[in-house]
């Protein structure tokens, strides 16, 4: 390998307290980020890793100067940033090519910015496309190529303007198994011979292999808001094997590190809702995990055939799921008090062991039990039992719901609990009029939309 250790690099970019806030009209403010203070050394390849809505690439943006911090200070050579980084670049997950330009004329798309002449800009950039595999390609259009090949061409994109630091938000995502297998490796290979003038790659990925694979350095993201949980390096060498018991070892601990249960995420209890907050002060609403039941229900039916405990990196890897797909559900397991994540293991309780061997009747008398000391659902209930008719607009839950959350969050925090109750009749939803109810009154809904569909 050409590239030293990170410890013996000089500092390149620094992070010094950087906090995200986005203010709510009349409301609190979401935090995302809080208080990332990082040091990133020139020739270093970072993975910042953790689980969806961490703030990954938020952070990726303020660090490239696409986004600023609400507070705190990033620093590039020691200079703050005050604008877009002219010496950084962006590979994005979704290719983001002009449709209307060709291959050729969308890789000299930065070139033409920065007002270099035709003729170096052409040679330049067809030097690129040879060097990525697109040679010959130059007069094609984007939808002329296939997903790989065009996020190949993102990257010649991004590299025509020589960056010092390229940055990647989940760039391999949208691609299929073996051309992002593919496109990785080309890039490592790049990287590691120094055939790019590229100093520093910063990477945002959901993919704990690919993170061990590619990166020589791990940054880890708690969530809600984002803080640094873990930042080590990653001691083995290039190329790497996947199937060595080191990268194995190495990708359980992460697995461990991502998983683990953050202490100080704890839910509202019935007694801090029921009470009035103090001016000063506004009680929030824990949020629930996206877990889909019916995944719950296999996943626990597989580790319980298994004498009740799995690694949860064994199991992602047979059933195919990046931990952005398994962590809802592990937490949606802890959250109903079925499994507990121990060591990167999931551990059946008791009351999963019950679950797991139960029929479906069984299943919902259980979690409809675990719901009662949800605080949303708690919240749900009081309104139901509250109102004459026991039935409420869906509406007006989520509205009380964009107090706590963004509005994209609220409609996904909303859809979740609508299924969870629903699944477990914990209450009723008829999705033609968007009302909730509880199970004794189909009527009352019924006359509901009746009324609705005649001042139609």
């Amino acid at each position: 390998m050409i590239r030293t250790p990170y410890e013996e690099k000089s500092r390149f970019i620094r992070l010094l307290g950087v906090t995200k806030t986005y203010p709510q009209p009349d409301k609190y403010d979401i935090r995302v980020l809080d208080d990332i203070t990082l040091d990133i050394r020139a020739g270093e390849f970072i993975a910042l890793l953790g689980p969806s809505g961490s703030g990954k690439s938020t952070l990726l943006r303020i660090i490239t100067g696409l986004s600023r911090p609400s507070y705190g200070t990033v620093l590039y050579r020691e200079r703050p940033v005050m604008g877009p980084n002219p010496q950084a670049a962006m590979v994005f997950q979704s290719f983001a090519l002009y449709p209307w330009l060709t291959i050729l004329q969308n890789v000299e798309l930065g070139l033409v910015a920065k007002g270099i002449e035709r003729s170096r800009r052409r040679d330049k950039s067809l030097g690129l496309l040879d060097l990525i595999g697109l040679s010959g390609y130059e007069d094609a259009f984007p939808k002329e190529l296939s997903g790989g090949m065009r996020q190949r061409v993102g990257f010649a994109r991004a590299l025509a303007v020589d960056p010092e630091l390229l940055c990647m938000d989940e760039p391999f995502s949208a691609l299929d198994f073996l051309t992002a297998e593919n496109l990785r490796s080309e890039l490592l290979d790049l990287w590691l011979k120094s055939k790019i003038p590229t100093e520093t790659i910063l990477m945002v990925t959901h993919g704990i292999e690919e993170a061990v694979f590619m990166a020589d350095r791990i940054v880890i993201l708690s969530k809600n808001p984002a803080r640094i949980v873990a930042d080590f390096s990653v001691p083995l060498p290039y190329p790497r094997n996947r199937k060595s018991p080191q990268f194995i070892e190495l990708v359980d601990y992460v697995y461990k590190v991502v998983t683990g249960r953050n202490d100080e995420q704890e839910a509202i209890s019935q007694k801090t809702l029921d009470k009035a907050p103090a001016p000063s002060q506004k009680t929030r609403l824990a949020p629930i995990p996206y877990g889909h039941i019916s995944m719950l229900s296999g996943l626990l039916e597989l580790v319980a055939d298994r004498g009740n405990r799995d690694d949860l990196y064994h199991l992602g890897s047979e059933l195919f799921l990046e931990v952005d797909d398994l962590l809802p559900v592990t937490e949606t397991a802890e959250l109903f008090h079925l499994a507990e994540v121990r060591e990167g293991d999931l551990v059946l309780t008791d009351l999963g062991k019950q679950f797991a061997q139960g029929e479906v009747t069984e299943r919902k008398r259980i979690i409809r039990e675990q719901l009662k000391d949800v605080s949303l659902f708690n919240l749900i209930e009081r309104v139901l039992q509250n109102k004459a008719n026991h039935a409420m607009p869906k509406e007006f839950f989520n509205e009380i719901l964009e107090e706590h959350f963004s509005v994209k969050e609220a409609e996904r925090q909303l859809t979740t609990a609508i299924n969870w109750g629903r699944f477990t009749e914990f209450f009723h939803y008829d999705p033609d009029t968007e009302m909730l109810y509880l199970s004794t009154d189909q009527q009352i809904v019924d006359e509901h939309f009746d009324s609705h569909k005649k001042n139609e």
